[in-house]
């Protein structure tokens, strides 16, 4: 899965939206049962947790790419948060801390659908949003230059490398569409009574702004991608192949943790297990 790794300097606007794998459903199929036992084992060993965010334009296909991955994923191995407008509460508090509060347990999954970039990027499009949070000594909006939003992208990189060091295994996925792709999705929620209530005019508004999106999403790539916390472009233009990239993604980076084992039962359990049996049967 190198092929999608941000492992050195990447422009956008040189890489393909759209990548087809006939087979990719029957694909999936097997392999998020594979993920599902991974987890199970990773439950059972208690020493792991794993995080995957999942970022990426309107009609990317976030909520579908949760749905169709992790359909096999016990439910009590899972989370998934979606990260809206910041609350009263949230506002009260550093911009990480609504994040930080629910990460995964040891042995579970959390999916972030919407993520912690969205410091970086909804507030660096629209810069008044900052103002919410009574920041001190950020009074207008030439207090949010280049460098703030740096800063803000080292403290992610701090935070991502101190939930790692503590046994969190972190993946980022970037759902790369095509401006052309969103606009026939945007018509299909128009166009299918069905799908009308997927529809906002917010998003007519925000595609105004994916110029600006695309040179924020690039920076953020180019400067947090790491090894214990690496991102993936994933071509999201056809939707079963971009789910069976991210699958695999995951599948693979679990099987590298060897050490994860379900844990050996004592001796005395081990030595007496016919004992059990038979008092079960019987009862």
């Amino acid at each position: 899965m190198n092929t999608y790794k941000v492992n050195s300097k990447i422009n956008l606007a040189d890489l393909h939206t759209k990548e087809i794998n006939v087979n990719a459903k029957k694909e999936l199929k097997k392999i998020r049962k594979e993920i599902s036992k991974l987890q199970d084992k990773m439950y059972a060993h208690g020493k792991y947790s794993m995080l995957i965010c999942l970022q990426g334009m309107d009609t990317s296909g976030k909520d579908s790419l949760i749905r169709e991955v992790f359909k096999d994923v016990n439910a009590n191995g899972v989370s998934v948060h979606s990260f809206k407008v910041p609350t009263e509460t949230e506002l009260k508090h550093d911009f990480l801390w609504r994040h930080y509060i629910v990460l995964p347990e040891r042995g579970k999954i959390a999916v972030f659908n919407r993520t912690h970039y969205e410091n970086v990027l909804v507030t660096r499009v629209h810069k008044n949003y900052i103002f919410g949070e009574n920041i001190p000594n950020v009074k207008t909006e030439t207090d949010l230059n280049d460098a703030f939003y740096h800063n803000r992208m080292e403290a992610i990189i701090n935070f991502e490398n101190h939930i790692a060091a503590n046994g969190t295994i972190i993946l980022k996925f970037f759902l790369n569409l095509s401006k052309d792709e969103q606009k026939n999705r945007l018509l299909r929620r128009l166009n299918l009574p069905e799908k009308n209530w997927k529809f906002s005019a917010g998003d007519l508004k925000e595609r105004k702004h994916w110029d600006k999106y695309m040179f924020c999403y690039e920076d953020l790539l180019n400067r947090t991608s790491k090894e214990y916390a690496p991102w993936y472009i994933i071509p999201a233009d056809e939707k079963a192949t971009a789910r069976l990239l991210v699958a695999k993604t995951i599948l693979k980076t679990l099987a590298k943790y060897e050490d994860m084992q379900y844990p050996t039962i004592n001796e005395e359990t081990k030595a007496n297990i016919s004992v059990y049996k038979e008092e079960l049967n019987n009862e």
